[in-house]
């Protein structure tokens, strides 16, 4: 099932929706930064999740992991690329560590479905690690290996070094702030925030 089909009907219910809260503090040096790239399903959802952290200065929506060269949305949706939506997460270490990244990625997604995240289906939105370098290919083994422990089942995640990232279309750059109408009605019809209640419990402060 697409994300598009639940942008088109029934948005009157939301007009009173807010945007969500603030931007990333754009104000530290990029040489002080390090990159870390994430894909859990919709890039509209991973983006505002890491967005929320503490330390994360920026994030991108892009396509990464597949064989054509700038891809295109049309394309990666369409499943011929082997691209998934990802996103590049621009951080500072003195303030967020990678091992704090990868929990708060695992906590955003269903890191035991192997077929998507979520309402989005196929390899386009399957989960994966990219590892931008052997230190944080070790540190998501551990994470992993962790979780496959807690829940007891295999986890579906793949871990896989870095590849080439393309920044996605404009319009899908947060997203979640240009348009929080369709994006609110999309994440609840898809049942992100139901599924992640499921799986990791509700989340602090929420009652």
């Amino acid at each position: 099932m697409r994300k598009g089909s639940f942008v088109a009907t029934a948005l009157a219910a939301l007009l009173t929706a807010a945007a969500p809260a603030g931007a990333a503090d754009t104000a530290v040096s990029g040489a002080s930064l390090d990159t870390a790239i994430f894909a859990g399903g919709c890039f509209w959802c991973v983006e505002q999740a890491f967005d929320e952290v503490d330390g994360v200065v920026e994030t991108v929506s892009g396509y990464t992991g597949g064989t054509v060269a700038n891809p295109t949305y049309k394309q990666v949706s369409a499943g011929g690329t082997r691209h998934v939506e990802a996103v590049q997460v621009r951080f500072d270490p003195k303030k967020v560590s990678y091992s704090m990244l990868l929990d708060a990625f695992w906590h955003n997604i269903d890191p035991l479905d192997g077929g998507g995240q979520f309402c989005d289906r196929g390899d386009s939105y399957r989960s994966v690690i990219f590892a931008m370098n052997d230190d944080q290919r070790k540190a998501a083994e551990a994470s992993k290996a962790a979780l496959e422990k807690k829940f007891g089942e295999t986890i579906a995640t793949s871990i896989e070094p870095a590849a080439t990232f393309y920044p996605a279309e404009e319009y899908h750059q947060d997203y979640y702030r240009k348009n929080p109408v369709r994006y609110k009605f999309y994440k609840w019809n898809c049942g992100r925030a139901q599924r992640l209640e499921e799986i990791w419990g509700k989340p602090a402060g929420k009652p």
